[in-house]
């Protein structure tokens, strides 16, 4: 981020252990889970008794398949988080985590109009850290201040 956005001198390192966690994400994914439990039960209930036996084994667990496919999508998104501990950076992205040692976090990135935070690795490669998402607006920010704090002054 450019220098004027970085709110003056900066702020201070939060006490670790930290979890920085996407909240807009949270409250869609748990509101689309309700919805679609709600769809799926709605749907299998406005089915006659007579409809509902005619369905095989096969075509039961393909619907209970696809479900769980919606639901794993789901959680996948909600389960992002960015874990700032004493003695490593922990980065989950929907099913991947990747535990950081605290000298391989160069800098924390999240220019305006990003998706979500990017942290550049002292191996030239970056890594998206899902668990801070733009669409948070200034908890986003704030949650990117804060890890940056850290990163500049990494514990011991």
């Amino acid at each position: 981020m450019p220098a004027a956005s970085e709110g003056g001198a900066g702020p201070s390192a939060p006490a670790l252990p930290v979890t920085f966690r996407p909240l807009g994400p949270r409250i869609v994914g748990i509101g689309l889970g309700v919805a679609l439990l709600v769809v799926f039960a709605a749907a299998w209930i406005s089915f006659g008794p007579d409809v509902r036996a005619r369905f095989t084994f096969f075509q039961r667990s393909t619907l209970v398949f696809l479900g769980a496919l919606g639901f794993g999508a789901i959680f996948a998104l909600v389960r992002s988080r960015v874990d700032a501990e004493r003695g490593r950076l922990v980065v989950v992205n929907g099913f991947r985590r990747r535990e950081l040692a605290w000298e391989q976090v160069v800098s924390v990135r999240m220019p305006p109009g990003a998706p979500w935070a990017t942290l550049d690795l002292s191996d030239g490669t970056t890594l998206a850290a899902m668990g801070i998402q733009g669409s948070d607006g200034a908890r986003a920010q704030q949650a990117v201040r804060q890890l940056r704090a850290i990163v500049a002054d990494p514990p011991h």
